[in-house]
């Protein structure tokens, strides 16, 4: 991480840089341009992240950055979200300065307030490679949020790296019928084409119905079969409309900066790391030492209102945030209601088990028992190369290795995201899915949106608003386990009339862990329907999407 802070000499704003995530930075952050009658003023940085593309072929499509901000009075310990000026449906960045050779867009997040943030990517083609994008400025509608002229605040700007998935057909299932719950053409007993976002018909036995096996094996089966039959509402995010996913799975770097700008009472909700000097685990208060590679550390607390300070410690030797200490390892220990907390904060959403086998496979036709990468060639990582763990430079010294899975007794943890892709990797080598995202098969468990329970269906696809509520808790209408769900009735895990239980409806896990060896296939869907848990798992992480302006 690096962090600085100069003073804006009109207002006494102070402004934080923050990087954030393998190899994405944001630098040279200061405002200009206050205007006092809009009560505007211009955030300016420059971004810079590797491993960058734009390509018209193939996959056709591009990464970026999404970028926003968050700002508190220099008088209150309270993080808030910062309203950007949107670019509007023709692509003209109104306010806004897009950097040379960069494209910008976002949505109209809350009609006349704005934007939640903008993605940043190439306006060109352009082969994979470091990019730097300098002299953005971004709006800030500071009146919106509810500032004054003369407020003095703190102002902190984030980067996540991103993949954009464009639209069209895809197919769900892989017609290799001794998986478990797997999406198949009811009447063919195929792969289903997803070709639209209309309604679908789940269950059942018309020719055109999604079904799933009729859930033979499934843990939580779905709550529809071969004569059951539910419907997926057009408002559920199929997969078909264009959105941009995570490129890689949370690390523990982004949950601390997260945790970082949280008040003392959401923090305790959302790490159990409570005492100074422990780590974040499942054990209240956490644990003395890092488990399963998780860093995370509870480094100080003021006490009184004011928020603990965590960073990353791997080698616990007492200094936080040093080259090694695991600061782009997955972040592990985080549940549903962690990544939607997480996701609401950033603007983000949920990702849809539709839009999983997207991401993974593209439009093509799907192979049997397929991982990720669209092969059954797979090789675990059982060793970590000399040197660089915990390094922004952590990669497997097991040749031929392309995923993190089956080592309880050998790394004993997730690695860093994307370490498998190095120069001159293909797909399979490098264990990406077919638009690039990494990690979607192993390091850690991709928690998704199922379509197997009415929890889940009733989820419509709204963006995180940036805000939690009081306890740390995500607050969208209509995601699992939060107000307004159909079946939920308490944002704190009262499910079916069942006070106290923690059992969250409307989402499952795919895609493996690094402690398992099952699990792994794209279409499998063992836990999709209803992940039923009682706490925190080292194996389980997450990554978000946004659907596309």
């Amino acid at each position: 991480m690096h962090f600085k802070k100069i003073i804006f000499s009109i207002s006494l704003i102070f402004i934080t840089n923050t990087m954030y995530a393998n190899g994405v930075s944001v630098a040279n952050v200061f405002l200009s341009g206050q205007n006092t009658t809009s009560h505007y003023s211009l955030i300016n940085f420059a971004v810079s992240w590797n491993n960058s593309w734009r390509v018209s072929s193939g996959p056709s499509n591009w990464d970026a950055v999404w970028v926003f901000a968050k700002f508190r009075k220099t008088t209150s310990t309270v993080w808030n979200h910062a309203t950007l000026n949107w670019v509007n449906g023709t692509g003209v960045a109104d306010g806004h300065t897009v950097p040379a050779g960069a494209s910008m867009s976002s949505s109209n997040d809350n009609g006349a307030g704005g934007a939640y943030g903008v993605f940043i990517y190439s306006s060109s083609n352009m082969i994979q490679g470091t990019v730097n994008y300098t002299g953005s400025q971004l709006r800030w509608n500071y009146g919106v949020d509810a500032l004054t002229d003369a407020d003095s605040v703190e102002l902190c700007v984030f980067a996540i790296e991103m993949i954009y998935v464009p639209s069209g057909s895809f197919y769900v299932g892989d017609g290799n019928l001794t998986i478990i719950g797997q999406f198949r053409n009811q009447a063919s007993n195929t792969s289903f084409q997803i070709t639209s976002e209309a309604s679908l018909t789940l269950g059942g036995s018309g020719p055109t119905n999604l079904n799933n096996n009729n859930t033979t094996g499934q843990n939580t089966p779905d709550d529809f079969n071969n004569l059951t039959v539910q419907t997926l509402p057009a408002a559920f995010p199929k997969g078909f409309a264009s959105y941009y996913c995570m490129k890689y799975e949370i690390t523990q770097d982004q949950y601390v900066e997260f945790l970082n700008k949280l008040t003392r009472v959401q923090q305790a909700t959302r790490c159990a790391a409570t005492t100074v000097g422990n780590y974040m685990s499942s054990t209240a208060g956490g644990s003395a030492a890092p488990q399963n590679r998780n860093g995370i550390k509870l480094i100080s607390d003021p006490g009184g209102i004011s928020s603990r300070v965590f960073g990353c410690d791997l080698n616990n030797n007492g200094v936080p945030n040093e080259a090694a200490d695991g600061q782009n390892i997955a972040c592990n220990w985080i549940n549903f209601p962690d990544l939607s907390a997480y996701l609401d904060w950033s603007g983000l959403r949920p990702m849809t088990e539709l839009e999983y086998e997207k991401t993974c496979r593209g439009p093509n036709n799907p192979v049997a028992g397929e991982y990720a990468w669209e092969s059954i060639a797979i090789l675990g990582a059982t060793t970590i190369s000399a040197g660089t763990s915990g390094a922004s430079n952590e990669t497997s010294s097991t040749v031929g290795a392309n995923c993190v899975y089956n080592n309880a007794a050998l790394i004993q943890g997730p690695m860093r995201v994307g370490n498998f892709a190095q120069a001159g990797t293909n797909q399979v080598q490098a264990g990406a899915g077919y638009f690039g995202a990494m990690d979607l098969t192993g390091n850690l468990f991709e928690i998704m949106v199922s379509v197997g329970s009415a929890a889940g269906r009733s989820f419509s696809g709204l963006q995180g608003n940036g805000a939690l509520n009081n306890t740390g808790d995500a607050d969208v209408n209509y995601w699992p386990g939060i107000n307004g769900n159909a079946t939920i009735t308490n944002p704190n895990g009262v499910y079916g009339g069942v006070t106290g239980c923690t059992q969250f409806a409307g989402y499952g896990f795919n895609g493996s862990s690094w402690n398992d060896n099952t699990w792994l296939t794209v279409s499998g869907r063992a836990y999709r329907a209803t992940w039923s848990t009682t706490g925190r798992d080292n194996r389980s992480g997450g990554r978000g999407v946004r659907t596309a302006p």
